[in-house]
């Protein structure tokens, strides 16, 4: 990848990843949609590692962005007091560690499916509409979820080892089954991204780095920092949009991702 598409490829992850609109189906999209001539080796091998990597920006915004939620349960931690929402945290991170770990290599190989990508973005569109419509409007703040329910959220979370499934779409949807309100969805669904975008970046990156294809591993922390300025914004626009809209939050995003998908999926059968 040359310094543009760094660069643009960033500010896209940067804003796909927050938004309930598969920034990994995203990544497989743009070198499609901009005709760029990647290596099969590059999108079958490197490619996972690399957007990683960019992960790694958008959760240093998260990370600021609810800095005053991860002090204080790291504050009750260390003083040995018992934090509910830590607790909800680590029981919804738990299934898509599980599960990534169980079914990463097989996954790793349809992530430059464009095609598995368009189909499964256009599910995730009927997910996130049907998910809050099916619910409708939720009163629950964050400490009246139960520990079972933050394990059943963290499962839809798992939906996003597949491309083409939003992991903040489905925790999202599955804080609304829980009965959970937009707002707090929303900043579960946040908290949850964390942990698990850290892990992931604990396993990728020693690869990128002992690969380093043509300079990849340095492109990629540029590339984080770009990504990370851009998940900054599309989390702050994100809070404010689910606070103001406590129904019909979704059906932006679902449209979006309807139409997306159908159009990568028929510029690939016309093309």
């Amino acid at each position: 990848m040359d310094f543009f598409q760094n660069i643009l490829f960033a500010i896209i992850q940067g804003a796909s990843e927050l938004f309930p609109i598969s920034s990994v189906a995203h990544g497989v999209f743009t070198p499609y949609l901009f005709g760029w001539s990647l290596s099969p080796e590059f999108l079958k091998e490197h490619f996972l590692p690399y957007v990683v990597m960019l992960h790694l920006g958008t959760c240093m915004a998260l990370l600021v962005y609810f800095h005053a939620d991860w002090l204080r349960m790291l504050r009750d931690l260390f003083q040995g007091r018992i934090n509910k929402e830590l607790l909800l945290v680590v029981s919804g991170t738990v299934p898509p560690c599980i599960l990534g770990l169980l079914f990463e290599k097989p996954l790793r190989h349809i992530f430059s499916n464009v095609t598995s990508a368009a189909v499964f973005l256009i599910v995730n569109a009927g997910l996130l509409f049907l998910g809050e419509r099916l619910r409708g409007r939720g009163s629950r703040r964050l400490q009246d979820v139960g520990v079972g329910q933050a394990f059943l959220i963290g499962c839809m979370q798992s939906l996003a080892l597949v491309p083409g499934f939003s992991r903040s779409g489905a925790s999202l949807v599955g804080g609304f089954w829980a009965g959970l309100s937009h707002a707090e969805a929303v900043r579960f669904s946040m908290l949850l991204a964390t942990p698990v975008i850290l892990g992931a970046t604990v396993l990728e990156a020693p690869r990128l780095f002992h690969a380093d294809v043509a300079g990849l591993f340095m492109q990629s922390l540029a590339g984080g920092m770009v990504a990370a300025v851009t998940a900054f914004i599309s989390v702050t626009v994100m809070v404010r949009w689910f606070k103001r809209h406590e129904v019909d939050a979704m059906w932006p995003f679902s449209l979006y991702c309807l139409v997306m998908g159908t159009t990568v999926l028929a510029a690939r059968m016309l093309g």
